[in-house]
């Protein structure tokens, strides 16, 4: 019989197995999800088993990694939770027997927590109890929690296993490749949040090689902390759509010696890795307690780690260097609230010739407009990007851009992807919208992917102008974005378009851009709402052409209500309807403009030359404004 887990983790490293999936692909048992196997082919999920505890493997984890109900939901096997983990923990008892520990093993849900996705936090603990409750009634030594991106949904696996268990619970984090994020405190805020979770182990698995791997396991270092670490055998390239990895087993063993003397106690292998590996390991494991003695603790850790002199083929990771200027907010962020602010829509063109774009830009800087809005693909069309476009209009106009962003087209990584470029490109303000779906566009067929919404995409901003990203990992310097979110000051639902207005002051949101409003009780009746918010508003006004025009925005374009007395108006007007539409638009202004915090036109056609014109006749233009 082997001794309790946690008494054996005192005694010095103990060695976990390498890949499961990894080995069902090698034996052509690949049909997903791997966890199907436990109860379509047994055998040969044992065998894999063996052959790692053979190798010299201490830990074997259960062949669950993917067995909770939202990743089996994908394949329709939702109502085999606990068929497949049940039988898991039963192939890896018979391969253990007293040989060897069995982990359970728990993977993330694949779905991201609420408020950036929209998994509730609730629902995925109860997702991670009816996983975990099986695994634990099966006769698990003790948990693996392992691979998760998201340390939130971390904490509610470890919430799930502490209300049904007591045994041992092993909490591994996964890490981007990003130096900026190994050399920066970040693992050891991980370290130190998981240790406050009350788990025995904590560490790092999968996603980084084994030199990546060294450098997080030296960042998370702490004194008294029992450290694991678990790398991938490299990074994969694809092969007919397999991932194959190239790392040896003698460079993965190279490294398990460099972890050893940094620290770790539970040492394994991830994605990629094979009994070999395992083999390996268990020869560097072995002369590692030889030289320390019969047992590691003849030699406390934090002496291991004093001692220990990097080896030459690591990569060094410097310091991020801070900017000797950090980022500056725009002129626009800088003048809300200290005066009427002024905000230009542009129409944008389809294809490659935007001297329209840069043209009106240039017109509306003359009038010292605040800044112009470019749109990102609205109403699903196909447009230039808005962020080579804004950079474009900044470049030769001098005007601040206030660039959209849909989160329809870019999964999250390309959207936080752009944001960084957008603010390299010296792009300050964004307004973060959802985006219309493509089967209202150019592109019918295209996918929508909608990885989060406005409120995911804020917080994402938000994230970066505090020097992190979405998940919390560093990008090593503060963002300065000032950003704005849209508000259908007409939905027909307002009570919802309110609390989801909340939801985005609360992510970070700086700024509030309203659909057109024609109606000072509209507006008053907004400002009534969003008062508790405290946020400034700009007010969408975008000037009637013609009756016709009303009607068409009225009856056919989501979000836009004109009055019954304004069309009729319209209407009336004849073939003066545009300059009508122009005098409706200047009242409202007058009315409104010691209201709010500035004015968001939206003239149709690239008739720029009437902004001037409405500026003027509400009295927001000075003298020497009005000779240019």
């Amino acid at each position: 019989m082997h001794p309790d887990f946690r008494q054996r983790l005192t005694q010095g490293p103990i060695l976990c197995d390498g890949a499961m999936g990894t080995m069902l692909d090698l034996y052509e048992y690949s049909e997903p999800p791997h966890e199907l196997q436990n109860l379509k082919n047994p055998d040969i999920v044992e065998r894999v088993h063996r052959e790692y505890i053979e190798a010299g493997a201490e830990i074997i984890e259960t062949n669950t990694f993917s067995a909770n109900r939202i990743r089996l939901s994908e394949f329709h096997l939702e109502d085999q939770v606990e068929a497949i983990n049940r039988a898991g923990v039963e192939i890896a008892r018979r391969a253990a027997g007293d040989a060897a520990y069995v982990a359970g093993a728990v993977g993330p849900t694949g779905k991201l927590l609420e408020p950036v996705g929209k998994l509730r936090h609730a629902d995925a603990r109860e997702v991670f109890r009816e996983q975990i409750r099986v695994l634990v009634s099966a006769g698990v030594d003790l948990l693996i929690l392992e691979t998760f991106v998201s340390l939130q949904e971390l904490d509610e696996a470890i919430a799930a296993a502490k209300e049904l268990t007591s045994i041992p619970i092993v909490a591994q984090k996964t890490f981007p490749e990003d130096g900026t994020i190994l050399s920066g405190s970040f693992p050891l805020e991980v370290v130190e949040h998981l240790i406050g979770k009350g788990v025995d182990v904590v560490g790092a698995n999968c996603t980084v090689g084994p030199q990546r791997m060294f450098s997080i396991i030296r960042g998370m270092y702490k004194d008294g902390v029992v450290l694991s670490a678990q790398p991938a055998a490299g990074i994969p390239t694809l092969l007919d759509g397999r991932s194959i990895y190239h790392a040896t087993p003698e460079y993965l063993s190279k490294y398990a010696g460099e972890l050893l003397q940094a620290g770790v106690t539970l040492i394994g292998a991830c994605c990629g890795s094979t009994p070999a590996h395992t083999r390996a390991m268990r020869l560097v494991l072995d002369e590692f307690n030889r030289q320390a003695g019969t047992r590691p603790e003849a030699e406390p850790a934090a002496d291991r780690r004093e001692r220990e002199v990097p080896s030459p083929a690591i990569i060094e990771i410097a310091e991020p260097t801070a900017p000797e200027h950090p980022a500056e907010l725009s002129v626009f962020a800088r003048n809300i609230g200290k005066k009427f602010l002024t905000s230009v829509e542009l129409d944008v063109p389809r294809g490659l010739d935007m001297s329209t774009v840069v043209d009106g830009a240039q017109y509306l800087k003359k009038f010292d407009i605040d800044a112009v809005n470019i749109t990102d693909g609205a109403r699903a069309r196909l447009r230039m990007s808005p962020i080579a476009l804004s950079h474009l209009v900044q470049r030769h106009s001098g005007i601040e851009a206030m660039m959209h962003l849909a989160t329809r087209d870019r999964n999250l990584i390309g959207l936080q992807a752009e944001l960084l470029g957008a603010h390299a490109l010296g792009i300050r303000n964004i307004l973060l919208v959802t985006g219309d779906p493509t089967k209202v566009g150019d592109y019918p067929q295209a996918t929508s992917v909608f990885d989060v919404d406005s409120v995911g995409l804020i917080r994402a901003a938000a994230a970066m102008n505090q020097g992190r990203d979405l998940l919390g990992n560093a990008i090593g310097q503060r963002t300065a974005f000032c950003i704005a979110c849209a508000l259908n000051a007409t939905a027909s639902n307002m009570d919802g378009e309110i609390a989801k207005l909340e939801k985005k002051v609360a992510a970070g949101a700086h700024i509030v851009y309203t659909q057109p409003i024609y109606e000072l009780r509209t507006l008053e009746e907004v400002l009534r709402r969003i008062e508790p918010l405290r946020v400034p508003l700009m007010v969408g006004l975008l000037p009637l052409r013609s009756a016709k025009h009303a009607e068409f925005l009225h009856n056919e374009v989501p979000g836009m209500r004109i009055p019954g007395r304004i069309r009729e108006q319209l209407r009336n007007a004849g073939s003066s309807a545009a300059a009508v539409g122009i005098e409706i638009t200047v009242d409202f202004l007058e009315k409104i403009k010691g209201l709010v915090a500035g004015a968001y036109l939206m003239p149709p056609f690239h008739k720029y030359d009437i902004v001037p014109r409405i500026l003027e006749g509400a009295g927001l233009l000075q003298p020497e404004q009005r000779k240019r």
